[in-house]
């Protein structure tokens, strides 16, 4: 089952790394309307804006344990984070659960690493270099894709 799973994932282009993702027809990801590319100046390039539109830890908590227990996901819910698949500053929508998912902290493609993706598109997004539309889109698409394509590789000496 573990091959014919693989062997599909590489044949419809999905990440290798699919247990590091989502699955999208639970959680596609999920846009704020009240972003657009057009304010995105006074909205998500505003620092401290996502301060504004981020919901309570009392309902991402509640949500993460009504998720891993729907998904039965091993472990603490402490392991895991109640992820935006569309982060905040990148224009998700910040209570829709078909935009939180809990994602591991740790490994190799856990919550820590894909904050970095998030980070970097955003500051592409703000500097004009990828619209928003086409960050949003990536990131929901495969995040992981989306990190080995906008995050630079460090070279080693």
């Amino acid at each position: 089952m573990k091959r014919f799973l693989l062997a599909t994932l590489i044949l419809t282009g999905v990440s290798a790394f699919a247990g590091d993702l989502p699955d999208p027809k639970l959680t596609p990801g999920v846009i704020n309307p009240n972003v657009t590319q057009e304010n995105i100046k006074d909205t998500i390039c505003k620092d401290g804006w996502t301060k504004t539109i981020r919901p309570p830890a009392s309902y991402t908590n509640k949500l993460k344990r009504n998720q891993m227990v729907a998904l039965g996901l091993p472990g603490k819910a402490s392991d895991y984070e109640e992820d935006h698949l569309i982060s905040l500053e990148l224009g998700g929508n910040p209570t829709n659960p078909q935009n939180l998912w809990p994602q591991l902290w740790n490994g190799t493609w856990g919550a820590h690493k894909k904050d970095v993706i998030e980070t970097r598109l955003k500051t592409l997004v703000c500097a004009g270099q990828v619209t928003l539309a086409d960050a949003q889109h990536d990131v929901a698409t495969d995040w992981i894709a989306a990190y080995q394509k906008y995050v630079p590789v460090k070279k080693s000496r």
